[in-house]
C-alpha cells in the first residue's frame, strides 16, 4: 500500500524542557529509531536554552527581556474571552524573565495561548530549520490551552502541533479529564470543607485511572505524542479514531491510558501500514 502524500522529514529534535523526573527523552529517542530507520533524532537542551546559547553575551540580556515580554503576552487572563491579550504588566514579565533564567522552575498556576505560544517559538528557529524536512517538538512544563467556540471557553491541552509542535508535562495531569466519579466525589467532599488531604486520599482511591505528576508512565505515555507530531508533519492528520491506536486523540484520562498502556496493538492496521512506508 503506498502513501502518495507521505513527506517524512529527515530530522527530528527533542527538546527536553518537560522538568520531569520520569520523563526520558533518550527512551523516546531509543523507541523512534526502532520506528523510523531512516530519520535522524537529536536531543537538545530545552528550546529557550537552545536559543539562547546562540545569542552572544552582548545581547543575552537584551534577548531574555524580548522573550520574556513575547511570552507574558501569550498569558490567557480571561477564560471566557478570546481577545487579544492587553499589555502585560511589569511583574508577568519579571516573572517570565525568572522563569527563562532558571529553566528548572515550573510554572504555576498560569494558562497559556497554545497558537500564541508556539508562534513565539517559531520565530526563534533559524531559517534553515524552519522547512518541512525537519520536525521540532518540544517539552515543556507550561500549561497552554486553546479557545472552543461550542462552549465558549479556553480548555488546557496536552499537545499542539505544527512548526514547532509543543508537548506538556503538565498538560497530560491537567487536561484530559479524570473519571466521573473523582468529580462526583471530590464536589461532595469540596461541600463538606474537603482539603488537600482529602483530594490526596481521592487521589489513591483513583490510583492507576489516570496521570500524576512524575508519573513512572509519563514516557511510555509520551511515545505517543510524539508520534502524533511526526504524523502530523508526515500526513497532514496526527489522530485516530480507533481507541487502541496510540494516535488517539483522548480526552479522558483513562482514553490516554488505553491507547498508550492498555491496548493489545499499538496501532490500529491503516496507521501499521504508514509506519511501514515511513
Amino acid at each position: 500500500m503506498t502513501f502518495s502524500r507521505i513527506h517524512l522529514p529527515s530530522f527530528i529534535y527533542l527538546y527536553d524542557g518537560g522538568q520531569a523526573r520520569t520523563l526520558s527523552l533518550t527512551e523516546i529517542e531509543q523507541y523512534l529509531r526502532t520506528k523510523l530507520r531512516k530519520t535522524q533524532i537529536k536531543i537538545r537542551d530545552d528550546f529557550i536554552t537552545h536559543y539562547l546559547s546562540r545569542v552572544s553575551e552582548e545581547g543575552r540580556a537584551r534577548a531574555v527581556e524580548g522573550l520574556a515580554r513575547a511570552i507574558a503576552f501569550t498569558k490567557v487572563q480571561d477564560l471566557e474571552n478570546p481577545k487579544a491579550p492587553s499589555e502585560p504588566a511589569y511583574g508577568e514579565i519579571e516573572y517570565e524573565k525568572r522563569r527563562i533564567m532558571r529553566r528548572e522552575s515550573k510554572s504555576f498556576g498560569i494558562l497559556y495561548h497554545a497558537f500564541r505560544l508556539q508562534t513565539v517559538f517559531s520565530s526563534l528557529l533559524l531559517g534553515e530549520e524552519l522547512s518541512d524536512d525537519q520536525i521540532h517538538i518540544i517539552f515543556t512544563n507550561q500549561l497552554f490551552g486553546t479557545w472552543d467556540e461550542n462552549d465558549r471557553r479556553f480548555h488546557a491541552r496536552v499537545s499542539v502541533y505544527g512548526i514547532p509542535s509543543l508537548i506538556s508535562t503538565t498538560g497530560i495531569v491537567e487536561a484530559p479529564a479524570k473519571p466521573r466519579e473523582f468529580y462526583l466525589l471530590k464536589q461532595q467532599y469540596g461541600l463538606s470543607g474537603g482539603d488537600n488531604l482529602t483530594i490526596q486520599k481521592l487521589k489513591e482511591k483513583f490510583k492507576g485511572r489516570f496521570i500524576d505528576y512524575e508519573d513512572e508512565r509519563l514516557t511510555e505515555i509520551m511515545k505517543g505524542y510524539v508520534l502524533q507530531a511526526i504524523f502530523f508533519q508526515a500526513l497532514g492528520e496526527p489522530f485516530c479514531d480507533h481507541k487502541g491506536c496510540r494516535l488517539y486523540n483522548a480526552h479522558w484520562q483513562e482514553e490516554v491510558i488505553e491507547a498508550q498502556l492498555g491496548a493489545q496493538y499499538e496501532f490500529c492496521k491503516k496507521h501499521e501500514k504508514i509506519l511501514m512506508e515511513l
